[in-house]
């Protein structure tokens, strides 16, 4: 495969306003979105797009979603973005556009609010919309890396599933009253929030491709999570909270993290940091940079098997290598080894139990004990 052209200055394919981005970055001709996508998003997308009548089911459905009053709400009460308002974020839309060879600039809204957030939705054509709370907070490069994410969310397809997400939480609310339908309502919802967990993932990461400065993604999750008080932050530190968060506790605190995750959209600002940074060190990610990634002119020979198998495998790797209690002891239990009551208790009291690493023979007197050899 051809290596990545340099994006040296052609912002989106071509920005009448004439202004350049602040440095060259590398571009990715025709990449495919399974190129950043985590293997459990990916794997989902894959299935999806596979289903036999998926994209009429939408298209009946989007009958139901209020995606014309979201657009006309938009364009009536917020800034949309371009060569004559928000300019800086208008060069920053293209030229992520360009990076990541999206064919049609997606529309860009500024709203106000002070919370800090962004997000990509729509059902024919994605929106995005960010707030004045993260205009405020990030630096340019900083913004980079968010619009990035934005435009990773509109290639990868994700804008349809967020939009039906907000519609169906809506509704939830809505038939609180109706105890079966709300369960029915809230079981989906569940599961879209834990697909959606892991398409933020994929999402940082096409940010981190748009905007090729690691420290830059950093610095705009530690300011998402800490504020506008970057003297006072250490990335170093912000790191060593998620390996805190991963290990401390016992299984008692897997199960509150377990609780504490499942009603978020998004996963823990440190927990997002921590795969970034993995992330940007794998070979995976060099080898993108190198210029070698899947093409969308491939994605139709994609097999659902292999996607859910490499799925499958990322998750065996998780469990295997992760310090959280509840997964050391699935991993204990995938491996046969030990007692498992014993291993239950201390995990959730925190003390070593009987069958925690080493089986103990009983003394010599005992009646138990194995005859000499």
């Amino acid at each position: 495969m051809s290596g990545p052209n340099d994006s040296s200055g052609a912002n989106g394919g071509g920005n009448e306003s004439g202004r350049l981005p602040g440095r060259n970055r590398r571009r990715f001709e025709g990449v495919s979105s399974r190129a950043y996508e985590h293997p459990a998003d990916r794997s989902a997308l894959v299935a999806l797009r596979k289903l036999s009548g998926f994209d009429t089911v939408f298209k009946a459905l989007s009958g139901l979603l209020p995606e014309r009053s979201l657009r006309l709400l938009f364009l009536s009460d917020s800034v949309r973005v371009s060569d004559q308002q928000f300019a800086h974020l208008n060069d920053m839309l293209r030229d992520a556009c360009y990076i990541l060879d999206l064919p049609r600039v997606p529309a860009m809204y500024v709203t106000q609010d002070p919370k800090p957030n962004a997000m990509c939705i729509g059902l024919d054509e994605p929106i995005i919309v960010v707030t004045t709370g993260l205009v405020e907070l990030l630096d340019e490069e900083e913004m980079r890396a968010v619009v990035g994410h934005e435009v990773g969310h509109a290639l990868s397809g994700h804008s349809v599933y967020r939009t039906i997400l907000l519609f169906l939480t809506s509704l939830a609310l809505r038939v609180a009253w109706i105890p079966l339908g709300n369960l029915a309502i809230m079981a989906l919802v569940t599961a879209l929030r834990e697909w959606f967990r892991k398409s933020e993932l994929s999402a940082d990461r096409a940010g981190l491709l748009v905007g090729q400065d690691l420290q830059a993604s950093m610095r705009g999750l530690m300011k998402i999570a800490g504020g506008n008080h970057l003297h006072e932050m250490n990335v170093d530190a912000f790191l060593k909270q998620a390996e805190e968060y991963e290990e401390s506790g016992d299984l008692r605190d897997s199960v509150l993290k377990i609780l504490n995750v499942l009603p978020r959209s998004h996963p823990f600002t440190t927990v997002r940091a921590a795969e970034l940074k993995k992330w940007a060190a794998s070979r995976d990610h060099q080898r993108i940079m190198d210029g070698h990634y899947p093409r969308r002119s491939e994605d139709k020979d994609t097999s659902v098997y292999d996607s859910f198998k490499e799925s499958a495998s990322h998750y065996a790797d998780t469990v295997k290598t992760s310090k959280d209690p509840l997964m050391k002891l699935l991993a204990d239990i995938g491996s046969g080894a030990g007692d498992i009551g014993g291993r239950l208790r201390g995990r959730f009291t925190g003390t070593p139990g009987q069958g925690s690493g080493s089986s103990e023979r009983p003394p010599k007197d005992s009646p138990h004990s194995p005859p000499e050899s």
